[in-house]
């Protein structure tokens, strides 16, 4: 029936019709999009596998199957053609493999079907019935398997230019006015003539997809999304890239001629299997607003994608924080859908162990007074978290002075990759990840400094607090700056042999383990006015026999406080359109702020492992009374 009516309409407009072909073919050409796909350099490892490709590869292939649209194993055919496709409604291509555990699995097969063929693009050119004198050039890419955090077979996405034009051959004389990237179930907008469109040959815009979900990107960047229609999680279109010219094929703007042509473009199912929500297979181009009204959805295009900005003075605390939440939350859901009892299981198991810590230990009295005597791990946080609220303006102040850290390190660490390029060294080839290595080394010995300083500050504080004696933050920190040089040393001692124990791979657990040995030396020279040397014996032995109780409980204020400006930069990115670059500046702040924390934990928990070494053990009286001399 189709057939006969293409071939009806040929004869009754054959030269109209062969005319406007050919403008369409000729504007797609004119047009025709550079893809430059992030490089993949192994098999199965990071990087783009796969590339748009030619829909027809599918069609009589023994690998796939059209199933129905009774449930998800309904078998229709196997190695359907594209005229089994014709009018089906909520059937479904099915791949060999499984969307929610891919594996290596789609791109091998991928690899093996596209073999010997061309990437290939789709044109279409497309006018709006309520904006005449306007017309669309869209070119559709199809990938066989969409690896982003909503995992699904199939994945279709495009880019349109929009033309002042009524029809193929009156846009061959102009350039476009705008174009519109595809990007998850959204777009963004650029003129023809804007800086962030790069055209190639003069007519050839190039599209970035991004790494895994191919959302079509303007250029190379980490792009965050917190939306449906720009994508929740982060479009990856950094390089190196490889270039592609894809063939275009152009599907004809008459229905009749198109159908006959590509017989799949009348498909009303899914290019992929059935799965549930987002992990579903995406409907074609033919179901898309913008197939039958392009104009309309433009005029819903975004001005703009954010990207997420460069390290700078605080990081990329929130960012790098949203990026990772999203994609393991994905991956939770994933194995939620797969698996639901074990993932149940694991939940149930890890709220256990929650429950079973958190009731295992004392949480009051508090009393953050009277700092020499024995605390439970809840005493010990509970009193932290008390002592920072009473006297704010105090701890904001030590976190506040810590914020300048952040500042040098940055800037330090990036003369030194300056210095590096002025010396001639090249700080992107075989030597960048010595160099990377070198840098990261640097500020991390320099953030353990500003730590131990504020380390020494807190203890002083504490011990003033608790004798009832004024102090501020800058008189805490010339306090500590008098014994500077013991605790310089002392750090420079345990930084260097971290550093010469992480160097050698195999003894990173030992460099652990001296660490958490190490976490009173500041808390030593400054309350017991230790050598440097001393300081580290002298930490070792109050550490001794306590190391999971130390690294415990320092580790979970460390946590908190790390993780307390990332998560509120986090929930700001998803619920406000601030810029990012003010999420990462807010993040370091309350990271710093938090620091303090952090050194009272320690502190409370040095004191404690004091009369605990010192004392015998004895019940805990009702009240809490210091029970060393400070």
């Amino acid at each position: 029936m189709l057939a006969l009516a293409a071939a009806a309409a040929a004869l009754l407009f054959p030269a109209v019709a062969s005319a406007d072909l050919a403008d369409e073919q000729a504007l797609a050409d004119r047009f025709a999009p550079v893809v430059r796909l992030v490089e993949q350099k192994e098999e199965c490892g990071p990087g783009e596998p796969y590339e748009p490709i030619d829909v027809d590869l599918l069609f009589g292939e023994n690998t796939v199957a059209l199933r129905g649209p009774w449930n998800a194993s309904d078998l229709v055919t196997i190695a359907p053609e594209a005229t089994d496709l014709v009018n089906r409604y909520e059937y479904h291509l099915d791949y060999p493999g499984s969307a929610l555990d891919p594996g290596c699995d789609y791109e091998l097969w991928n690899r093996r079907l596209t073999e010997g063929s061309s990437p290939t693009v789709y044109a279409h050119v497309a006018t709006d019935p309520g904006h005449p004198g306007q017309l669309s050039l869209q070119y559709w890419f199809f990938y066989v398997y969409n690896q982003f955090n909503n995992l699904h077979e199939g994945d279709w996405e495009m880019i349109q230019l929009d033309f002042d034009a009524a029809d193929a051959g009156e846009a061959l004389s102009k350039l476009p006015v705008r174009v519109g990237y595809s990007s998850h179930e959204g777009a963004e907008s650029a003129g023809w003539g804007d800086d962030k469109l790069e055209i190639v040959d003069g007519t050839h815009p190039v599209v970035y997809p991004a790494d895994g979900s191919h959302a079509n990107k303007f250029e190379e960047a980490l792009y965050l999304g917190s939306s449906a229609e720009a994508g929740v999680g982060c479009d990856d279109t950094e390089g190196p890239h490889r270039e592609l010219r894809p063939l275009v094929k152009t599907i004809p703007s008459d229905p009749a001629a198109a159908a006959q042509a590509f017989p799949w473009v009348n498909f009303e199912g899914r290019w992929g299997e059935l799965q549930k929500a987002f992990f579903n297979g995406p409907t074609g181009p033919n179901l898309k607003t913008q197939w039958k009204e392009p104009i309309e959805w433009s005029d819903g295009w975004r001005d703009r994608s954010y990207a997420v900005p460069a390290g700078g003075l605080f990081g990329t605390h929130a960012t790098d924080f949203f990026c990772v939440a999203v994609e393991q939350g994905s991956r939770g859901l994933v194995q939620l859908l797969r698996s639901p009892l074990a993932f149940l299981i694991v939940l149930a198991a890890i709220l256990a162990l929650v429950i079973f810590v958190i009731t295992r230990t004392t949480w009051s009295p508090v009393a953050p007074l009277r700092v020499a005597r024995r605390r439970s791990a809840g005493q010990i946080l509970r009193a932290s978290a008390r002592m920072y609220v009473r006297h704010a303006p105090l701890f904001l102040g030590l976190g506040i002075l810590f914020i300048p850290l952040g500042m040098v390190i940055s800037l330090v660490q990036a003369a030194v990759l300056g210095g590096f390029g002025l010396a001639g060294v090249d700080v992107s080839g075989e030597s960048a990840g010595a160099i990377v290595l070198f840098v990261t080394a640097l500020g991390v010995s320099l953030a353990l400094f500003g730590l131990a300083l504020l380390q020494g500050a807190t203890s002083c504080a504490l011990a003033r607090i608790d004798a009832g004696k004024p102090i501020g933050p800058i008189e805490a920190y010339r306090l500590t700056l008098a014994k500077g040089r013991a605790l310089f040393g002392s750090l420079s001692l345990a930084v260097f042999g971290g550093l010469v124990l992480v160097g050698t791979g195999i003894l990173i657990p030992v460099a652990a383990w001296l660490a958490v040995r190490w976490a009173f030396l500041a808390q030593a020279i400054m309350l017991e006015d230790a050598p440097a040397l001393g300081s580290l014996r002298r930490s070792g032995r109050l550490v001794h026999h306590r190391w999971f109780r130390v690294a415990f409980l320092v580790g979970i204020g460390a946590l908190l406080a790390l993780l307390a400006g990332p998560f509120i930069g986090a929930l700001l990115i998803l619920v406000t359109e601030a810029p990012l670059a003010l999420m990462n500046v807010l993040a370091g702040i309350v990271y710093a702020l938090a620091m303090p924390f952090v050194a009272l934990v320690t502190t409370f928990l040095y004191f404690d492992a004091r009369v605990r070494q010192e004392l015998p053990a004895e019940d805990d009286p009702d009240e809490l009374p210091a029970e060393i001399a400070i």
